[in-house]
C-alpha cells in the first residue's frame, strides 16, 4: 500500500496546475489533479494532491522547470462536512513567487 496523499498545492491558474503534473509525473512522484477546494484557493479550479512528505523534492522539481505555484497544504478529505486544510508552511502563499524564494524559506527551515 502507498503513501497517503495528504498534501496538496494550489495554483494561480489551470495551466500551472496541468504543467506541474506533467512535470512531476514524468520526475516520478504520484501526483493527481483534482478541483480546486474554493477553502483553500479562490483563484484556480484546479489544484494537484501528492504525499506531504515529498513536498520539498516535489518544489524543486518545479523550480528547475519554472513552474509556479500559489500555495502548499497539508490537504485532508472533508470530516463532518469540513475540510481538514492548514497551510504547509508560512510565507509559501501570497502572491505569484518562483520556487527559488520557496527554496530559501525551506532551506532555513531545515537550517541548510
Amino acid at each position: 500500500m502507498g503513501e497517503e496523499m495528504d498534501g496538496l498545492i494550489s495554483f494561480y491558474g489551470s495551466h500551472h496546475a496541468m504543467r506541474a503534473e506533467k512535470v512531476l509525473k514524468q520526475a516520478g512522484f504520484k501526483v493527481t489533479l483534482i478541483p480546486g477546494p474554493r477553502e483553500l484557493s479562490p483563484n484556480c479550479g484546479v489544484a494537484l494532491r501528492l504525499v506531504y512528505a515529498q513536498a520539498a523534492p516535489a518544489l524543486v522539481i518545479l523550480d528547475r522547470n519554472k513552474v509556479q505555484i500559489e500555495a502548499v497544504h497539508v490537504y485532508r478529505p472533508r470530516v463532518l462536512g469540513r475540510m481538514q486544510a492548514a497551510p504547509a508552511t508560512e510565507g509559501i502563499a501570497g502572491g505569484p513567487r518562483r520556487f527559488s524564494q520557496l527554496k530559501t524559506a525551506l532551506a532555513s527551515l531545515w537550517g541548510k
